[in-house]
């Protein structure tokens, strides 16, 4: 059983999605603005929140930002704006997934199921090592040398993706399917973004690469540094 937020202000599609949550064995508890929807969220710890977007006293995209400011907690977004744009915008603040109105409570339950069973990680599924670099998916934690890497969700989802196949490259396309789940094109500035934001808090950049690679027109490949005596020689 899940703790559910649901974050929804029209009371025609909450009433019943409440309902149809908690017949699936889910604890839903329900906000209809967004400041009750945040004061709520930090109060109950949910381990999951859904969110609409077109609240009456701010818009679901500002609140999505005021709460990863906040917390890590993940998100769907529930909303009727089906714009390509949008929903890139939505899964570039932070969101876990996005569903368009209208939409079944199956497939929304589908949906929070999928979104908790990646944040869980695989039970069996050990820790990657490359180089200096450690991802950790069953703690959800990354290190350097030792040190924490402040991620978001999003990042460690990445990182752990390329991680995973290090010395591999994986397309642009790969990345938005299995780490963002949107199987469809028009969005490789979302992927840029975030990996621009990830070699930051790696302290590299593009021009100067240390761990992501950027393979021109194909995608990244993440490997480690050679050995301080190999980069010398070189």
């Amino acid at each position: 059983m899940a703790r559910l937020l649901l974050i929804e202000d029209d009371l025609a599609i909450r009433t019943p999605l409440i309902r149809a949550l908690r017949e699936r064995g889910h604890a839903v508890a329900a906000a209809h603005t967004a400041m009750d929807g945040l004061q709520t969220a930090l109060q109950e710890r949910p381990d999951l929140v859904v969110l609409d977007l077109g609240l009456p006293d701010l818009d679901g995209l500002e609140l999505l930002r005021m709460l990863r400011g906040v917390s890590t907690v993940p998100v769907i977004i529930a909303t009727a704006r089906d714009d390509e744009a949008e929903i890139v915008r939505g899964l570039d603040a932070g969101a876990d997934d996005y569903v368009v109105k209208p939409f079944t409570a199956a497939q929304l339950d589908a949906r929070v199921r999928a979104v908790l069973r990646r944040g869980a990680g695989d039970p069996g599924e050990s820790a990657v090592l490359v180089g200096e670099l450690r991802v950790d998916p069953r703690s959800r934690e990354a290190t350097l040398g030792g040190t924490a890497l402040d991620l978001t969700p999003r990042e460690f989802d990445l990182l752990h993706h390329l991680a995973a196949r290090a010395g591999q490259v994986v397309t642009k396309r790969e990345l938005l399917t299995e780490v963002w789940q949107v199987p469809y094109g028009g969005a490789d500035k979302t992927v840029d973004v975030h990996l621009s934001w990830l070699r930051r808090k790696l302290g590299e950049t593009a021009l100067e690469p240390r761990y992501l690679h950027t393979v021109r027109g194909v995608g990244v490949r993440l490997s480690a540094p050679p050995p301080p005596a190999a980069a010398d020689a070189s």
